[in-house]
């Protein structure tokens, strides 16, 4: 993406192809799938009032395809027992964003083409929409970019050095406690979705941290956990226009906004990066403006669609 010096990195200004689920032949679709594809290619996030520093951002390729009953499925990998940092778990394609990319989108294609073959083919899979970034424990800024495969005749080529085996999940299934198959003897005791809940290290408050089984622990594969499990999360949330059946956040939980703006003023591995691109860190907005709590937001929602209800009830 394109930027003058010291203008900071705006992760959601991106060139946006049209696409129309109505003109797109996927006749196996449900009509819940359609729904769902529509509504993600109709969102558009909020404009960001944050600048964030380029070398300390990344992105990931949130890769949806309609199963063979016509519902959506995100395709996951498990990466190589070799790398240095989060070896073997499951993850979504992605990485940090480099001088050649003109846009976070093409970080996510680029990283995507790089790990398992996915074409960087517009037409082939095109564009639902780009949400806003989340906050890695590894300190980068991670934007999710959400797109379709439309084209069922790729096969993916795993760069085994990275990767070691891609699988697939419902994406509704990020939103239910319920598992999605049958569980395995070695694992009926086991719950497939918890939660924990720790003290956050980039802003006061605690933040909750999702685990989803994959069915395939038996055979070594992680569960999905952490910040992929809250980005597919926030992905079903707005493509099925609905909560999850569990609470998603931990009580007073901070915004990611609040926590990525905290950790841009006072993280000194952040202010660093800021400094270097002509960027700051001082100017950046104090939390505490940037609107309530996660829970403090759902009560709100909870009481308007209560008035609402109310009203259509009188």
């Amino acid at each position: 993406m394109s930027s003058t010096r010291g203008s900071g990195l705006r992760l959601l200004q991106f060139h946006r192809p049209q696409f129309d689920v109505s003109r797109t032949p996927i006749p196996e679709l449900t009509t819940e799938s359609r729904r769902c594809i529509q509504t993600l290619a109709a969102y558009r996030p909020p404009r960001s009032p944050l600048k964030y520093p380029k070398s300390r951002c990344a992105a990931v390729l949130v890769a949806l395809f309609v199963g063979r009953m016509g519902d959506l499925y995100v395709l996951l990998s498990r990466r190589a027992s070799s790398l240095r940092t989060y070896a073997g778990d499951t993850a979504l394609p992605g990485g940090k964003w480099e001088p050649r990319d003109r846009s976070v989108e093409q970080t996510a294609r680029r990283e995507a083409y790089e790990e398992i073959g996915l074409p960087m083919d517009y037409k082939k899979v095109p564009l639902l929409c780009i949400l806003e970034p989340f906050l890695a424990g590894n300190r980068l800024i991670v934007t999710p970019v959400v797109v379709l495969i439309l084209d069922k005749t790729l096969r993916p080529i795993l760069n085994r050095a990275e990767v070691t085996s891609l699988f697939s999940h419902p994406l509704r299934s990020f939103l239910q406690s319920e598992p999605p198959f049958p569980l395995e003897p070695e694992m009926l005791e086991l719950k497939y979705h918890t939660y924990t809940d720790y003290e956050s290290n980039t802003y006061p408050g605690r933040v909750r941290m999702h685990t989803f089984l994959t069915g395939r622990e038996a055979g070594g594969t992680k569960p999905i956990f952490g910040l992929t499990a809250s980005i597919l999360i926030e992905v079903a949330k707005i493509g099925y226009a609905r909560e999850p059946d569990f609470e998603a956040y931990a009580p007073g939980q901070p915004t990611t906004l609040q926590r990525i703006a905290y950790a841009l003023r006072h993280d000194p591995i952040f202010r660093e990066a800021e400094r270097a691109e002509g960027i700051d860190p001082d100017k950046t907005p104090d939390p505490s403006s940037l609107g309530q709590s996660h829970t403090a937001d759902a009560e709100m929602s909870r009481r308007r669609k209560g008035r609402m209800l109310l009203r259509v009830k009188l």
